[in-house]
């Protein structure tokens, strides 16, 4: 079983490069790459191309603007940032005061180890140091100085830092309903002057409500893909055990006849192998279906637990539109409904004792349930019944 550190490193990990992600881009599917690599992937392609997910196949188009301007995964990026930064330093680890590093470089002195790290200006402190941080004479008022320990990444992952796209130096502090995104001050009483808007931190809450429960319910649609994935597992070894005892049915008849009929023997044991062939194709389109079914769904799940215990109100504001049309499109597709149905293969053995006829070993039949409305499998079935009729028409040549 994986540990909390494996997964967590997995997800913050390109599926394309094996490596952490770089200036993470994000896809309509939520599945997200590193910009090189969707570079890379896509060179040959040009601006208002349909192109596949190089995860769960689904298409979208380019923009016209380039791979450039597909979203960032801020989400991703902000855990990066808390990853590869010296942001959280747990209390079991050592780190100097930044401010008395600063004064005994010159002397050349030892630092103080800190014991506080204050919030708005990022750096660690020693306790005495940080006292002018809390004082209300700093600039913008007393600064949030905490002691380091395991809690502060916490508290600094849902520390407000999210900035508005239109007013750089201000932080997000609302979400409009109508618009679904968050903004500032400065948005909402200008075009968002008519718009229902509120706190996100008050919005987040009915979100993650909303994302839990899309949550659950991909999770029980991955036990029932999981289900009928080894369902089909079992009907494809089955019909294979089933292949195997006609193939055993038509030897024996053949070692029952002469030479003359060894070329007819043979070319029934090809058409078995054809169809056998042909189900295993079946086969493998229905579990295609149900690997990437449970690729997009598992996907879904790692990226809104993820979202659900490290994001930030504003990540899961960001985010929460999109992954709840997501899970809506998600439990729309069944892929459920496509079952592998094996034909039934048969062998009826012929009279031997009517050498003068050609048919002396018998004929190979094929039967299996239709499938209404799913077009490849109907398709499939034709050419099955098409290789079924070749086969009794040679039988009675």
């Amino acid at each position: 079983m994986d540990t909390a550190s494996s997964a967590a490193r997995r997800f913050i990990t390109c599926t394309v490069c094996q490596d952490e992600f770089d200036n993470p881009k994000s896809l309509p599917c939520l599945h997200t790459f590193c910009f090189k690599c969707l570079q890379s992937h896509f060179k040959d392609k040009c601006p208002g191309d349909e192109v596949p997910c190089a995860v769960c196949q689904k298409e979208f188009m380019i923009p016209f603007d380039g791979l450039c301007s597909l979203d960032p995964n801020v989400f991703i990026q902000q855990l990066l940032d808390a990853r590869n930064k010296p942001t959280y330093v747990l209390s079991t680890e050592t780190v100097s005061c930044q401010a008395c590093l600063e004064v005994n470089e010159q002397n050349e002195g030892s630092s103080t180890a800190a014991t506080m790290y204050c919030v708005d200006c990022g750096e660690y402190l020693c306790k005495r140091c940080s006292r002018p941080h809390t004082r209300t004479t700093m600039k913008g008022g007393a600064h949030k100085v905490r002691p380091l320990g395991a809690e502060l990444e916490q508290e600094l992952l849902w520390a407000p830092g999210s900035y508005c796209d239109k007013h750089k130096d201000r932080q997000v502090e609302l979400y409009c309903h109508d618009c679904n995104e968050n903004i500032c001050r400065m948005c909402s009483d200008a075009e968002h002057l008519q718009h229902e808007s509120e706190k996100i931190s008050h919005v987040a809450k009915a979100f993650l409500l909303q994302i839990d429960s899309d949550s659950q319910q991909i999770w029980a649609q991955m036990s029932n893909v999981r289900e009928k994935s080894g369902e089909n597992d079992q009907k494809q070894l089955e019909f294979l055990r089933n292949v195997y005892s006609v193939k055993a049915e038509i030897k024996d008849a053949g070692n029952e006849v002469t030479r003359i009929v060894d070329n007819q023997v043979a070319m029934q044991l090809d058409e078995v192998d054809m169809i056998k062939s042909e189900d295993e194709k079946k086969a493998e389109t229905v579990e295609e279906r149900y690997q990437l079914a449970l690729v997009a769904l598992e996907s879904f799940c790692a990226y809104s637990r993820e979202l659900l215990h490290k994001g930030r109100p504003s990540d899961v504001t960001g985010a929460a539109v999109e992954l709840h049309k997501r899970a809506t499109e998600l439990m729309n597709n069944d892929v459920t409904s496509v079952q592998y149905r094996p034909p039934h293969v048969t062998f009826t053995p012929a009279d031997v004792t009517q050498v003068k006829r050609l048919n002396l070993t018998g004929k190979v039949t094929s039967a299996t349930e239709k499938q209404p409305g799913k077009i490849s499998l109907l398709l499939f079935m034709h050419n099955v019944h098409c290789v079924s009729k070749n086969v009794q028409l040679f039988c009675y040549l």
